[in-house]
């Protein structure tokens, strides 16, 4: 009889990674972004049906995709080892070597925004002369013209519609994630797409269905998103359509079907519906996974999803009608089953104040149960643990670990109320929310401090060292990625456009003095008491690599047990795929030595 040993770390992560995709007019070639080969490239598919291959190499993170009108050129747009200062290149219909379109200096952005229908002109926003609020460009393909359209002010300001004739310009304006105003500009001419732009609230996602009439997504006097209408002509908002209980995610428009896809969250899981904007009625989709990250809406009416499940990867799913659904991709965990993998559990539990917290409580299996859990304090914070597939976790549960992970207050799905509950409030209220998931833990006889192990990244390692440092006792050993350590530097090394949004989400350094103190994970160095390891990248853009010196170097300097790893060519994740291995096999080897 042949036995096998376990699966390895390195099948759990030879999974690939699928960021975005995009698919021609007539829907015969499919390009999507992934790290098939190890490094994020541009894969391509001819369709009905082909095996991948390799359309364009550059080795680097890509964050849109474009096909022009005629089947002529294809648009992208690439960073460098994780920046995010993707600039906008260029490549063959039939593939080849990206060359640099609208690009300028290195730690310059240059983002997609709207390409014309007869493929000539390219909008983009740009960092370019206006670092914290962008500005925003139309170049000119044939000619080479560049003109600057709109000059951002006050707050980050990012082109988001234009009308098919090119005389009206929807922009948004943020000012923090739960706070975004549009407006349209018509000639010399603006207007707000809401009746109270001084009212907080979001407004975005916005699509021109003629040009008179604007559709977009808004929370506007509502705690949950709805779709809404914005008429230039008479200059009228109308609420067009909500869900109870959902929140609208997103929306594509088909203008040969003159009807909207849109996506909904509730909790830890997305529904996606059809409306008819003609009859004004709507339907719900069987979708084939729990979580969508990108919708494609085509011209013939057909659909495409870029999803995921606990148990499933990102896979590209297409249907004629939002019904039945053919998959495309075949990304799946190397000789480990579907059914060999942990469905999550989801819970609730009551906090300090009594506030419902909804979390995912991912079981080890009998067979593999090594007695330990991982609690995992996601990150955002103004984001949300959801049933997607994580090969961290699925790795982490065949090895034994049992895996906690709640939305806390501050994530989203759960209403906008609920959303803005962390905004100046970072180490409070969500902390206190994650020591009531920790008593439940416990009361529920699932774990104790003595099998307990704390691991998060970006926020989630901010929570992480909080929890380490205000509350050592709770926890075996700690794992902090790329986390903010110390409020005061944090919020100064933050990209420029974050600047202006800063103050909102997290506070003013010299008004909020004493909360940022309080607050920061840095004040409690001699809480910090257990094992550490630290994970960092580099080129990180957002949480940049001294906030992990700094905290590292003073716990050194205490004597503490802390191992640092810093990935040279890494930004604010792992891009890379022997990194990846590198990390996860890294955090395994580290746990198990901690479970004595």
């Amino acid at each position: 009889m042949v036995v096998f040993a376990q699966p390895t770390v390195e099948q759990f992560f030879r999974t690939y990674a699928i960021t975005n995709f995009a698919l021609n007019s007539d829907e015969t070639k499919l390009i999507f972004n992934t790290n098939l080969n190890g490094k994020m490239n541009l894969w391509a598919m001819d369709l009905p049906g082909s095996y991948p291959y390799l359309f364009a190499q550059r080795d680097e993170s890509c964050n849109f995709i474009k096909f022009g009108p005629v089947n002529d050129y294809v648009l992208a747009g690439f960073d460098k080892d994780g920046d995010e200062n993707y600039q906008i290149y260029a490549i063959p219909f039939e593939g080849g070597l990206p060359q640099p379109l609208i690009t300028g200096e290195p730690n310059e952005k240059y983002y997609f925004s709207h390409l014309s229908e007869d493929g000539k002109r390219v909008y983009y926003v740009t960092s370019e002369d206006n670092p914290s609020y962008l500005n925003t460009h139309m170049r000119n393909l044939e000619t080479g013209v560049d003109t600057l359209i709109h000059i951002g002010e006050v707050s980050p300001t990012e082109l988001a519609a234009v009308s098919d004739d090119e005389k009206a310009f929807v922009y948004s304006q943020a000012f923090a994630n739960t706070y975004v105003v549009s407006f349209v500009k018509l000639g010399e001419d603006t207007f707000h797409l809401t009746p109270d732009p001084q009212q907080v609230h979001v407004a975005y996602d916005a699509v021109f269905t003629d040009n008179d009439t604007i559709h977009f997504v808004t929370d506007y006097e509502s705690d949950h998103k709805y779709i809404a209408k914005f008429e230039l002509s008479s200059k009228t908002f109308t609420k067009v359509l909500e869900v109870e209980g959902e929140c609208i995610q997103t929306i594509k428009w088909s203008k040969e079907k003159n009807d909207l896809y849109f996506l909904t969250t509730k909790g830890v899981a997305d529904k996606l519906y059809r409306y008819s904007i003609g009859t004004e009625s709507f339907e719900e989709c069987n979708i084939p996974v729990d979580v969508i990250d990108q919708i494609h809406y085509t011209k013939a009416g057909n659909v495409y999803v870029l999803g995921r499940s606990a148990t499933v990867p990102q896979n590209i799913y297409s249907s004629i009608d939002g019904k039945v659904w053919s998959r495309l991709t075949e990304n799946r965990v190397l000789g480990v089953s579907e059914e060999g993998m942990v469905e999550p559990d989801v819970v609730s539990y009551k906090s300090f104040d009594g506030m419902e917290i909804e979390a995912l409580l991912f079981k080890a299996k009998p067979e593999n149960d090594n007695g330990f859990t991982i609690f995992w304090p996601h990150g955002g914070p103004q984001a949300s643990e959801r049933k997607m597939f994580r090969s961290m976790f699925q790795c982490f549960l065949h090895r034994g670990y049992t895996i906690f992970a709640p939305n806390f207050r501050g994530s989203t799905g759960y209403g906008s109320a609920f959303t803005k509950m962390v905004e100046q409030d970072w180490g409070e209220g969500p902390r206190l929310d994650c020591l009531a998931g920790i008593d439940w833990l416990v009361d529920n006889g699932i774990t104790d401090s003595d099998r307990l192990f704390l691991v998060g990244g970006s926020y989630g390692g901010y929570m992480a060292l909080l929890l380490h440092g205000r509350h050592a006792e709770r926890f075996k050993a700690v794992v902090d990625i790329f986390g903010p350590s110390d409020l005061f530097t944090f919020v100064n090394s933050v990209p420029p456009h974050w600047k202006p949004i800063m103050e909102r989400w997290l506070g003013d350094p010299e008004r909020d003095k004493e909360r940022f103190i309080k607050d920061s994970p840095v004040t409690y160095l001699d809480g910090m008491t257990k094992p550490m390891l630290v994970i960092q990248g580099a080129k990180d853009p957002r949480v940049v690599k001294e906030e992990s010196d700094q905290i590292v170097a003073k716990l050194q300097e205490k004597g503490r047990d802390v191992e640092y790893l810093v990935l040279d060519d890494e930004g604010h994740g792992f891009s890379k795929k022997e990194n990846e291995i590198k990390v996860y096999s890294l955090m395994l080897d580290f746990l198990e030595k901690h479970q004595q």
